[in-house]
Formats: structure tokens, sequence, C-alpha cells
């Protein structure tokens, strides 16, 4: 038996459209859809409840809002399949989605399967969007598309908890999964389309928070994985200030004075660009939060 785990929290709209893919898979093993609302608000519990004939596969659970860690957690200890497979709930699969993942993993115990994402702000058609540079991953190890034996997962202690907000808490279990001998197979047919609105300026303080708890978060890595290789992943070298900072004036290009560019750019239906360029601000925000977090008493 093959157990999807998605954790969710206030993603009803993207969710019914995961759940509606997960539903229509083309696969002859039995499979269960391990949902774990993280303490939703936005009516995803109410939802699933009044819905169960739609998504005869589901088995739902409910936590207090306490982050995708401990809800993986609680997904993996409650799936009753062998194999766990870990997509996102804003991620739109393809119809062969799990059979590609079974057919590449095969009989090979020591080793799990990492899919391909695409990424995509289109919502009404997800899986229109084609593949790009900007899709194309390095990680060992991502929770948006993976499958893998339960018994490693257990065996490695699972997500630590310690990484209760944004990021990283994949990528952590990851090396503790390479340190037992397992091997990445890619799976490049596993296709799921990873769905985000389109950048909006009304986006700009989130997008702050979201970086400075993923330079929180890439702290706790790095003080469990003190290696030249985490400080690269999480920013945390000079090169990065050197970067970050020549690049956002020391900070003077921010997301007050780029602000009228940025709307220019949306109103020209050029968001993607906008994004990119707000990325210029938003590392550097981030490296100025791992520095902060890291010599924090």
């Amino acid at each position: 038996m093959w157990s999807i785990i998605i954790p969710t929290y206030n993603r009803l709209a993207i969710l019914q459209k995961c759940l509606q893919a997960m539903e229509a898979q083309d696969f002859t093993q039995p499979y269960e859809i391990v949902v774990i609302d993280d303490g939703s608000t936005d009516g995803t519990l109410e939802f699933l409840q009044t819905h169960k004939a739609d998504f005869p596969h589901v088995q739902l659970f409910q936590q207090d809002h306490q982050g995708a860690a401990i809800a993986r957690n609680t997904g993996i200890e409650l799936a009753r399949g062998d194999i766990i497979v870990f997509i996102d709930s804003d991620l739109v699969v393809t119809p062969t989605f799990l059979s590609a993942h079974a057919q590449s993993l095969g009989v090979n115990d020591c080793a799990f399967t990492y899919g391909l994402v695409i990424n995509t702000n289109n919502f009404d058609n997800p899986s229109s969007e084609k593949v790009k540079i900007q899709d194309i991953s390095t990680a060992f190890f991502a929770t948006g598309n993976v499958a893998i034996s339960k018994h490693w997962l257990i065996k490695a202690g699972k997500f630590d908890t310690s990484f209760h907000q944004y990021g990283w808490e994949d990528l952590e279990l990851g090396i503790r999964l390479k340190q037992l001998g397992l091997k990445l197979i890619k799976c490049p047919k596993a296709v799921g389309y990873h769905w985000h609105p389109a950048f909006a300026i009304e986006q700009l303080p989130t997008l702050i928070n979201t970086e400075e708890q993923r330079a929180r978060m890439g702290v706790v890595f790095y003080k469990k994985h003190p290696t030249w290789q985490v400080r690269m992943m999480i920013q945390m070298t000079w090169l990065h200030i050197i970067l970050w900072g020549s690049l956002s004036l020391c900070g003077l290009l921010n997301e007050r004075s780029l602000r009228p560019i940025l709307k220019w750019l949306i109103q020209q239906n050029k968001a993607h660009l906008a994004l990119e360029i707000a990325r210029i601000f938003l590392n550097w925000y981030n490296v100025k939060a791992v520095y902060t977090a890291y010599y924090a008493k």
C-alpha cells in the first residue's frame, strides 16, 4: 500500500485541485491520501468533512497549527502504507504520477524517487505550464514530490520538530537519509505543478517574513550540520553578504524604494520580472537575518 501525505494550512482552493488530481490516479496498487490539516481557518476541515464522497481515498486528520515538520511526522505515524509519498497541498499532479514513482522505485529499497516540480501561477489550468530552467532542482531530498519507504523515515528519526518555522526541515532530513546510504533516483515522469499566485505588491510583507523565518531555520540547520555546504545553502558566507549587499546597495534598494517600478512592471503583465527584482532585497533580508539569528544569545 502507498500513503500520500499532504500537510495543509489555509489552502482550500488549490487543495481541492490537488486532491481531485490524486483521486484520478491511473494506479493499480491500493493507496490512501493522508491529509493533515494544520489548524486551517479557511474552512478546509469543514469542506473535507462534508465532501467525503468526492474524496474516497482521503484520510483526514486535524491538529493545532504547529508547522509542516510536525504535520508530516503525524502523517508518517498514521500512514498505513509501506511507501510514503510527500507532496505539498498546492501541487497538482498528472494521472500517471504514482505509477511513474512506482516504476522508477521498483524493488530498490535503498533509494527514493524525486519527481519533477513545475512552478505555475495558472490556477485554472496548472498543467498547461511548460518546464523552465528555474524548475530544475538540485536538492537531494525535498518534500514537494518524493516517494520513499516508510521504514527509512522511521530509522532516520523522521522530521526534526526544531524546524517550527518555514524552511529546511526536508533538506535536513535528507542529510540524515544520505548518511544511511540512501540513493536518489530522479523521476521526471512523476510531474507535479506547483501553483502559487502571481506576484503582487501586497505579498511583500509576507515574503519578507518568510525570508526571515527561512534564515532562522537555516541557522538551526547549520548548528545541526556545521559544514561549508550548509553554510552555502543558507547563505551564511561573506560571498552572500558581498553579492546581495552590493546588488541591494546595502538595503537602499528595498520594498519602499523599488515599489514604483515593481508596480509598473506588474501593470505591464511582467509580474515574474518584478519578483526577480524583488528577490534582490529579499535575499538581502535573508542574509541579514541569518547572521542576526546566528549571533543571537
